[in-house]
């Protein structure tokens, strides 16, 4: 799969598996995930209607992320992307299949559920492949064992994610995004109920995200105020005092900083299961990073940043669990 498209998955974290029965709910299902914060959805060729559900999302819906799914033949692919597909993924390893899109410079991602799928895949230069069926399969565990070789292989898993493990997948780094169907199921999509849909997919990326209050941070004017706050704090509720190079915290959630820093009157610090897809998120509703806050770890990953406007007179950041 290509970079970008890789990219893209992994900033949203989340791919919609859809069965379209009724080709007239393929553009409202589609605009239902995006209301939910899942600008993304893989139709599958499983039914007769995937091929036209595809076509009228392409032509409507421009701001997803669009790919087809149960690709099992070259004939699919041609027209998954005559249709308006910008990438595929199969159930299993087809080397016809894979080798047809791998000329043609279209991102697949073809199932694989052990090494030598995986081994077959690196042969193609590959960078993505779906782990189907994941739970049935062996889940996250082995996942962890099986990736522990291929340091250069991410990682879709797909079959039993829902709401309640999808967090635990997508805390392994090796795990780029999940497929899954459990917002998309097919009773929802034949009845009509969209907004059940957008409630669901919206469940599912706060699941994803996992914002919590880390700590508030206030500017103090110096060492000592800052030293003062925090005790005022510890003497009120207990919250212990320990000092650090530029704050005091008094206990987790209160930091007392040295110095004014960003923020009228301080900072507010959300922690997330991921800065990354976090961030993408918001910029998607359309707020904006201070990229020069920015902090990379050793890793090169994303670990904080702020958001450039205030909220309240209060700098806002992200921070990662």
């Amino acid at each position: 799969m290509n970079n970008q498209v890789l990219e893209q998955i992994g900033k949203i974290g989340i791919v919609p598996v859809i069965a379209i029965s009724d080709v007239e709910k393929a553009v409202p299902l589609a605009k239902a995930l995006i209301a939910g914060g899942i600008p993304c959805a893989e139709v599958t060729f499983r039914t007769a209607q995937g091929e036209e559900a595809i076509r009228r999302i392409s032509a409507e819906v421009s701001d997803i992320l669009l790919g087809a799914g149960t690709v099992l033949t070259t004939a699919q692919v041609d027209k998954a992307i005559a249709s308006g597909a910008e990438f595929i993924v199969s159930p299993g390893f087809n080397p016809k299949v894979v080798a047809y899109c791998c000329e043609k410079g279209i991102p697949i991602a073809p199932g694989c559920s052990n090494p030598s799928d995986i081994e077959r895949a690196l042969e193609f230069g590959l960078e993505v492949v779906k782990f189907f069926p994941a739970e049935q399969t062996g889940g996250l565990e082995y996942i962890k064992a099986i990736s522990a070789p291929y340091t250069t292989v991410k990682f879709m898993p797909t079959g039993g994610v829902n709401s309640d493990n999808i967090s635990k997948y997508l805390a392994f780094d090796k795990v780029v995004a999940c497929g899954g169907s459990w917002m998309v199921k097919a009773d929802l999509i034949n009845s009509g109920n969209f907004g059940e849909i957008t409630r669901l997919s919206r469940e599912a990326v706060q699941s994803m995200l996992g914002f919590e209050l880390a700590h508030i941070g206030i500017n103090c004017d110096n060492a000592d105020a800052a030293m003062t706050a925090a005790k005022i704090f510890e003497t009120m509720f207990g919250f212990s005092c320990k000092e650090g190079n530029s704050s005091v915290f008094a206990g987790k959630y209160v930091e007392a900083l040295k110095a004014p820093y960003l923020g009228r009157h301080g900072h507010i610090a959300i922690a997330t299961c991921s800065v990354e897809r976090a961030q993408a998120f918001l910029e998607r509703q359309g707020f904006v990073f201070n990229a020069e806050s920015a902090k990379i770890n050793a890793a090169g990953k994303l670990v904080a940043i702020y958001l450039k406007d205030e909220v309240a007179g209060f700098a806002v950041h992200l921070v990662q669990k």
